[in-house]
């Protein structure tokens, strides 16, 4: 599972014009799912992304996690992470999971995540979104479970 975090001040996502979701300062989280993922992968990437310290300490470091910070998190589902771009002009989408498991792996880290984090908003699995943020610093983070 793959997880690109954005450190933003401000995030939403919009669908047919209406306004889904929307944080203030926190992450931003587009989430890919690949076909070997669990909802145990799942769980480590949650607990990842609460506790990756990328928010400024009082030194200015990157020494805060989310939750040390209390900031909002916002998962955004996001199938062409997973994408092949070794070869060709054109992404290829076998390393991608089938949208049965993306959307229920998907659900799955919405409901822990809202479990064990507040505020917490999400994105629509299979919806055309509309992601808008104000990318903080910038900090773009890879990270994986």
């Amino acid at each position: 599972m793959i997880a690109l975090l954005q450190r933003v001040t401000e995030a939403r996502v919009t669908i047919a014009g209406t306004v889904q979701a929307t944080i203030g300062a926190g992450l931003l989280a587009l989430i890919g799912v690949r076909p070997a993922d669990s909802e145990a992968v799942a769980e480590r990437l949650l607990d990842r992304m609460l506790r990756y310290r990328v928010f400024a300490d009082a030194d200015g470091r990157m020494n805060r996690s989310l939750q040390a910070v209390a900031g909002g998190l916002l998962l955004v589902p996001q199938f062409t992470l997973a994408a092949d771009t070794a070869k060709g002009l054109r992404p290829g989408f076998s390393h991608a999971a089938s949208p049965d498991l993306g959307r229920r792996l998907f659900a799955h880290l919405a409901a822990r995540a809202r479990e064990a984090h507040t505020p917490t908003a999400c994105g629509v699995f299979g919806a055309d979104m509309q992601v808008a943020l104000v990318n903080d610093g910038p900090v773009t983070i890879w990270l994986e479970a």
